[in-house]
């Protein structure tokens, strides 16, 4: 059985990194940039740990792993201007973006995401695809990020809809947590897409 919206669902929502952009090698190649700046050459795992955290946490976490001395804050500026330099990169979740047409204008859709809000415009914008949403919440606008529910819950609070009918569409492991938390109905993207092979190029 492919990808398809729950007949209980009266609201989707969407994660952005890997769910709705496959941005995970965009993200790769410009952390492995940012590791040449500082002088650390950047593990994978990290990514596969962390999807669905803000980008400052990562910045804290390569601090610490890396000893580093430098300030997480300018890591992350040097992160976002890499990766809006490389947003020409960018590709479509083709079957993600497949559901977001078809349930335009039937039900009410938000973008719900550990991404920056800069970061966010820069992949909606590039995709063509913010047009679709009636809602987004990035990690500007949350103090809690993914694992806790705030993301998710803000997105429903939004739109006007129960969080128990809300279906998410997730690929990290964090988001997930999240939307269970929140007590919606969630979609593993994974087992329905095939990403290539970001992790070992």
């Amino acid at each position: 059985m492919g990808l398809h919206v729950r007949p209980d669902a009266r609201a989707l929502i969407f994660d952005l990194d890997g769910t709705l952009s496959n941005s995970l090698p965009v993200h790769m190649a410009t952390w492995n940039r940012v590791g040449e700046v500082y002088g650390f050459k950047f593990d994978p795992q990290i990514m596969l740990e962390m999807t669905g955290r803000a980008t400052i946490e990562f910045a804290d976490r390569i601090v610490e792993q890396y000893n580093l001395s430098a300030d997480p804050k300018e890591i992350v500026k040097l992160k976002q201007e890499s990766f809006r330099d490389s947003a020409h990169l960018l590709e479509p979740v083709d079957e993600i973006i497949a559901i977001v047409k078809e349930y335009h204008g039937k039900l009410p859709m938000a973008v719900g995401t550990g991404a920056s809000r800069k970061s966010t415009d820069v992949q909606l914008n590039k995709l063509e695809i913010a047009r679709y949403f009636d809602v987004i919440v990035t990690a500007d606008d949350v103090s809690r990020h993914k694992p806790n529910p705030d993301t998710f819950l803000k997105c429903a609070e939004l739109m006007g809809v129960d969080p128990e009918k809300c279906q998410v569409f997730e690929d990290g492991d964090l988001g997930i947590e999240a939307a269970k938390k929140a007590g919606m109905l969630v979609t593993d993207v994974r087992p329905h897409i095939n990403y290539g092979e970001w992790l070992h190029s």
